[in-house]
Parts: C-alpha cells; sequence; structure tokens
C-alpha cells in the first residue's frame, strides 16, 4: 500500500465504527490516517455572516467533529499519523478526489443524513463505484468488526488471474497473519443439454471442476508470492451474491473486485458486489480492476 488511508467523517455512530476500524488498518499497514469533513455549507455562509455569525454553525460543527474524531483516533493508537480536512463541496466529489492519492478510502455503512453525510446507496455507493482506489464499506456485526474469525474471504470471479483484489486479499491476509478463504461460485444452468461428452452423465461435476480450475488459476501467482498465507479454498454452487453474503458472517473482511469500464459513468458495481455492500455481515472492500 502506498499513500495515506482516507476515512470519511461525519459524527454518526456508523462514521465512528468505520473511524476505529480504519485507525486499526492504518496502524497495521503502517499508513497515515487522514479525516475527511465534507459539506455543502458555503451555500448558507452568505447568509449567517450577514446576521454578523463570524463562522456558519455548520462549520463549527465540522471543526468539533473533525477534532473529536482526530483525538478518537490517537486515543485508539497514540502513535498514529492522523491528518484532519474539512471542505466546503460534496461529500462524493471530496472522497474521490482525496482517493485518487490514497490507499484506500473507508466509509461508515450510512451516515449523519442523505445530503450531508455518508449514506449507504448514495454518497458510501458512489464513491465504491466510482473510486480509482479500493474502497472499504465498515458495516457488519460485532464479530466481523473486531476481527475475531481471523479469515479474509475472497470472492473469486472470472477476471481473477492478475487481479487487484486478488492481491489486496493475499497482502491483507499477511498482514493480519489470518487465513484466506477463497471461493469461486459456480451454477449448472437448468436448460444445458448433455449430448456435449463433457456434460455427459455427471453435468455437475463438470461445473465444478471448471471452477476449481479457473480459481487455482487465479490465485497461482499470489500464492507463490505470499508462501506463508493459509489458503482455503472453496467451490459452492449457487448464486454468487448469495454464496458470498452467507460465508461472510465467519469473516472480517470481505474482499470483492470490481472490474474497470471505460465509461462517464466511472466503475460499475455487479450484482455481487450490491448485495455484499447491502447485506454482509463484515466490512466489504471493493477492489478496481484496471481495464
Amino acid at each position: 500500500m502506498v499513500g495515506p488511508l482516507v476515512v470519511g467523517v461525519d459524527g454518526s455512530d456508523a462514521s465512528f465504527r468505520a473511524l476505529d476500524w480504519a485507525a486499526d488498518e492504518a496502524m497495521l499497514h503502517e499508513l497515515p490516517l487522514r479525516l475527511v469533513y465534507a459539506s455543502r455549507w458555503e451555500r448558507y455562509e452568505g447568509t449567517e455572516l450577514a446576521l454578523g455569525i463570524d463562522r456558519p454553525a455548520e462549520r463549527v460543527l465540522a471543526d468539533n467533529i473533525v477534532g473529536g474524531a482526530a483525538e478518537r483516533a490517537t486515543l485508539r493508537h497514540a502513535d498514529l499519523d492522523v491528518s484532519t480536512q474539512v471542505l466546503a463541496d460534496d461529500p462524493e466529489a471530496v472522497l474521490l478526489r482525496e482517493g485518487l492519492d490514497a490507499s484506500a478510502v473507508v466509509v461508515g455503512s450510512y451516515g449523519r443524513g442523505a445530503f450531508t453525510g455518508l449514506l449507504l446507496g448514495s454518497v458510501g455507493l458512489a464513491v465504491a463505484a466510482r473510486a480509482q482506489c479500493p474502497v472499504i464499506v465498515v458495516r457488519g456485526d460485532k464479530a466481523g468488526l473486531e476481527g475475531t474469525h481471523e479469515r479474509i474471504l475472497l470472492g473469486v470471479g472470472d477476471a481473477a488471474k492478475g487481479s487487484e483484489a486478488v492481491r489486496f486479499a493475499f497482502r491483507e491476509a499477511e498482514a493480519r497473519g489470518c487465513a484466506l478463504e477463497a471461493v469461486r461460485a459456480w451454477r449448472s444452468p437448468a436448460h444445458e443439454s448433455t449430448d456435449h461428452p463433457l456434460l455427459a452423465g455427471e453435468p455437475e461435476r463438470y461445473h465444478e471442476d471448471r471452477a476449481a480450475a479457473l480459481l487455482d488459476e487465479g490465485l497461482a501467482e499470489e500464492v507463490g508470492e505470499h508462501p506463508a498465507v493459509r489458503v482455503h479454498r472453496a467451490t459452492v454452487e449457487g448464486p454468487a451474491h448469495r454464496v458470498m453474503v452467507h460465508r461472510s458472517a465467519a469473516a472480517d473482511l470481505l474482499v470483492i473486485g470490481a472490474q474497470r469500464r471505460h465509461s462517464q459513468f466511472g466503475l460499475q458495481l455487479g450484482r455481487v458486489a450490491h448485495a455484499a455492500l447491502h447485506h454482509a455481515a463484515c466490512p466489504v472492500a471493493v477492489v478496481p480492476q484496471p481495464a
């Protein structure tokens, strides 16, 4: 990892959980932590200045939030390198801009409000969909948030070979000294004919074997680069989005790759990422894959 770990803060409970998770992550990887608050308060600034108010109430609130967040982070890790930034701009635009030079961007699963907070489905979802760096949405139950499972869960898709998501997951597992569970889901189409010689007799076995081969191929390079990481492979029949959400209950972090497409809309999130971001029982890392 290079660059700071950026975390969006807004004073909500979810924001505090994201901050705590990000502080631990920054210490784990020896990264500086950058706390960012963003809101379009300047639309009200002219009115308040006309009334003789030195600073808009929103700016005072923002300063208090980032100050309190910085204190919370340093109380958690005294040696942590913490910086803060308060910006009068849309939260989505700010976090995307900060992500250009960040190791990752961390956001909570929901925020203080739909307009000023990091509400998943608006700002949080948009950042996960468009950022050029990994985005971690901190969500889930207590066990997943506290890292008690000692397991990283990796969803291995069709573009796994040379995948940034695979590299990210291996680095996380190595830094934490925990196991990596690599999962590939497979399905046997109901309309499939068994006339093909490879499908005759046991069509399900064909699809499972193919999934296992693609899983091994996708992991091979990083297995060699990270021999100390304990890797558990699993091929599971069923829809990938359901498989990953179900297995997230026994993980500390779910890592999913997202293919970069050249479009005005930026990174396009698939069904697996959407399901994970809304329903996973642990934090979710969405890792973009350059085309």
